[in-house]
């Protein structure tokens, strides 16, 4: 089979001929039709991701396609059933042999280019905003980075949920993107001060921040008491330092939060996070944008949209 892999850090992948796996115990044996490409996928290339998976590796943390076979004790998914999947790896390959527990079943209604685009940016979201910050309808939910790829989601989510959303991002072409993904209040982090806008809309309740640095600190002094802020990156370049006498006096808690991390010690979060997920685009309140569908062949190209931000919406590589 073709596989799409990372034989060394730093460079193009080189497309391979792999054996076909086999299914272990627990695992089933996918044959991928659609891998959605995510901006840690770049961080792997370069080896500087949370994970760092030995050399050589097959690129590809979310996909969508058909089970195959299933491995032995594997009782709650059949041969021909359409999946998808957050597996960290191996989804830019024609087959995959992947634990059955990751595995999430969608509908016949729903493409599989639109299944493998779900998963890491609403699921990041979702999971943020429910499991961890237990955002609770008329709360206020401040987003920092909200016009880029996760950042959108949890807009778009936070309204779902019934919260006030605060969207903050650079400039007034992507403000835009953010009102009409359902933002009720704009913040130009160019020109506007987030802290004082944030605090005479009344303060943020929950924070949601994958940029770090000044804009954590002023968010942080922008919350109410009880807040929840949960950081999720840091793509200013900046880890914040956090003072721990306002999380006293305001009882705030700060979210450690790396959603691929529940993959390794506790799926089932991210499994009934997808199945809420799915049910709502199966009654239309959400659809991913895919702006770009590449073959497998031109997995580096698809990689270099990402790289060079040329993407509008999610990248796909149609394996098969």
């Amino acid at each position: 089979m073709r596989a799409m892999q990372v034989t060394a850090y730093d460079q193009p992948l080189s497309e391979q001929e792999l054996e076909m796996p086999v299914p272990a115990a627990g695992e089933v044996l996918i044959k991928v039709e659609t891998c959605g490409l995510n901006f840690g996928d770049l961080l792997m290339i370069k080896g500087t991701y949370q994970q760092k998976p030995d050399l050589p590796f097959t690129l590809g943390m979310e996909l969508a396609g058909s089970v195959a076979a299933v491995g032995e004790g594997v009782t709650d998914l059949a041969v021909g059933q359409r999946i998808a999947a957050y597996s960290g790896l191996l989804g830019l390959a024609e087959y995959a042999a992947i634990p059955a527990n990751v595995c999430v079943p969608i509908p016949d209604d729903m493409p599989a280019q639109d299944a493998a685009a779900f998963l890491v940016a609403y699921g990041t979201s979702h999971v943020a905003l429910d499991y961890k910050a237990r955002l609770r309808p008329g709360e206020r939910l401040l987003v920092l980075g909200a016009s880029g790829g996760v950042g959108l989601t949890a807009v778009e989510l936070g309204k779902l949920m019934g919260a006030e959303v605060i969207a903050c991002a650079r400039g007034a072409a992507k403000l835009e993107i953010c009102r009409a993904a359902g933002a009720d209040h704009l913040i130009d982090s160019e020109t506007d001060d987030i802290r004082e806008v944030v605090k005479s809309l009344g303060g943020a309740d929950v924070v949601y921040d994958p940029i770090g640095g000044d804009q954590f600190k002023a968010a942080l002094r922008a919350c109410n008491p009880e807040a929840r802020i949960l950081p999720l990156g840091f793509a200013s370049g900046e880890v914040p330092q956090i003072p721990a006498n306002i999380l006293l006096v305001k009882n705030i808690d700060v979210l450690g939060f790396f959603w691929g991390g529940y993959k390794n010690f506790k799926p089932q979060v991210l499994t009934d996070s997808f199945k809420v997920l799915i049910d709502w685009y199966s009654s239309s309140k959400i659809k991913p944008h895919v702006s770009h569908v590449l073959p497998l062949d031109q997995a580096n190209e698809a990689l270099d949209l990402l790289r060079t931000r040329k993407a509008t919406g999610k990248v796909i590589v149609q394996v098969s």
